[in-house]
C-alpha cells in the first residue's frame, strides 16, 4: 500500500498592525501632567531672564546707554542756551533737581569719551552715564566734585580710566561755563589720600575696579582745577547726607521701588510662560514660539533690567 503524504498547509501571515486612529477634531486630549507644566514654565522663566541679564549687560544695555545718552545732550544744549542749567542742587526755578536729570558734559580727549553727567549716583541712574554725587559740589566749584560711571555695563563709559596719567585734561561744562582739570594721579581702595581741596577746585572720577562684572575695589582719579573757581549757591545736601545707594558699589537692594519692579515683572513672566506652556498643549510647536518668543524675551528684558539695579552701581 502507497502513503501519499500531503504538503502541510501554508502558514497564516500575521495580521499587519492597525495604523493609528487619525485624531478627530473637538476629541480631548489626554490630561496634561500639572508637574511637567510648571516644569515647562520654570525652564521658560529662567531661560528668559537669564538671557535678559546677558542682553542688559552687554549690547542691549549699551544700546540703552546710547540712546539716553542723547537724549540728554540734546537737553543739557537745551538748557544751556536758554541759561536754565542746574549750576547747584537746585534748578533755577528753585526746586531740587531731580534725578538723572543733566547737570554736565564730560570730555576726556585722552580716552575719546563725551559722556553728559546726570544727577546722582544709584544704580539706576548710572544705567544711562556717569552720575554727580549730590553732596559734593558741581564741577568748576570749590571743593571736591566726585563723578561716579560704570566700568563695564551700559556703555561702559569709564572703562579705560586707570589708563589715565598725570598731566591728562578732563574738560566739563557746566551752567557756569567751561572747567578745565589736569589729572593728579590714579589711586585705588586703601592709598593714601590727597590732601584736602579747600577754596580750591577738584575732580575726583570714580569707578569700578577688578575683572569684568566681577568688582574687587573702586579706582579714583584725581585732578585739579586749572581754570578760576565758581561761584558756590547755598548746598542743601551735605556732605555724607546721601544713603549707602549712592555711595561707591552701592545697591538699591534697600530700596522698596526697586524690589517691587523685580516683584511685578517678575509675576507677568511667570503669567506669560504658563501661557506659553499650556498653548503649546493646545496649538502647536511652531506656532507658539513665533508669537510667545517675542513676548517672552520682552519680559525678560524688564525683569532683568529691574534686577540690574540691585546690583552694585559702578559695575
Amino acid at each position: 500500500m502507497t502513503t501519499v503524504l500531503t504538503p502541510p498547509p501554508p502558514a497564516t501571515p500575521a495580521p499587519a498592525p492597525a495604523p493609528p486612529r487619525p485624531e478627530r477634531a473637538g476629541e480631548p486630549r489626554p490630561p496634561a501632567r500639572p508637574g511637567l507644566a510648571l516644569a515647562g514654565a520654570a525652564l521658560c522663566v529662567l531661560a528668559a531672564v537669564l538671557l535678559g541679564f546677558a542682553a542688559n549687560l552687554t549690547v542691549v544695555g549699551h544700546l540703552q546707554h546710547a540712546r539716553d545718552q542723547q537724549t540728554a545732550y540734546d537737553e543739557l544744549r537745551r538748557q544751556l542756551a536758554l541759561g536754565t542749567a542746574p549750576v547747584g542742587q537746585r534748578t533755577f526755578d528753585d526746586k531740587p533737581v531731580p534725578p538723572g536729570a543733566p547737570v554736565a558734559l564730560l570730555r576726556i580727549p585722552a580716552l575719546g569719551l563725551r559722556e553728559v553727567v546726570g544727577e546722582g549716583t544709584t544704580s539706576g541712574v548710572l544705567m544711562s552715564g556717569p552720575g554727580h554725587r549730590r553732596d559734593t559740589p558741581l564741577p568748576g566749584q570749590a571743593g571736591t566734585s566726585v563723578i561716579m560711571g560704570r566700568q563695564w555695563g551700559y556703555g561702559s563709559p569709564f572703562h579705560a580710566l586707570s589708563g589715565l596719567r598725570a598731566g591728562a585734561e578732563i574738560d566739563v561744562t557746566t551752567g557756569q561755563g567751561r572747567a578745565v582739570y589736569e589729572v593728579l594721579g590714579v589711586r585705588r581702595s586703601g592709598d593714601r589720600l590727597p590732601a584736602p581741596a579747600g577754596i580750591r577746585g577738584r575732580l575726583t572720577l570714580v569707578t569700578a575696579s577688578g575683572g569684568p562684572y566681577t568688582p574687587e575695589g573702586v579706582l579714583y582719579v584725581d585732578a585739579g582745577l586749572t581754570t578760576p573757581v565758581q561761584p558756590s549757591p547755598p548746598r542743601y545736601v551735605r556732605p555724607g547726607w546721601i544713603g549707602p545707594a549712592e555711595q561707591a558699589l552701592g545697591q538699591e537692594s534697600g530700596e522698596g521701588d526697586a524690589w517691587l519692579a523685580v516683584f511685578l515683572r517678575s509675576q507677568a513672566l511667570l503669567a506669560a510662560a504658563l501661557l506659553t506652556v499650556w498653548l503649546h498643549r493646545v496649538w502647536g510647536k511652531w506656532q507658539t514660539w513665533i508669537t510667545a518668543g517675542p513676548v517672552l524675551a520682552a519680559l525678560g528684558l524688564a525683569v532683568a533690567g529691574a534686577a540690574t539695579r540691585l546690583l552694585p552701581n559702578l559695575l
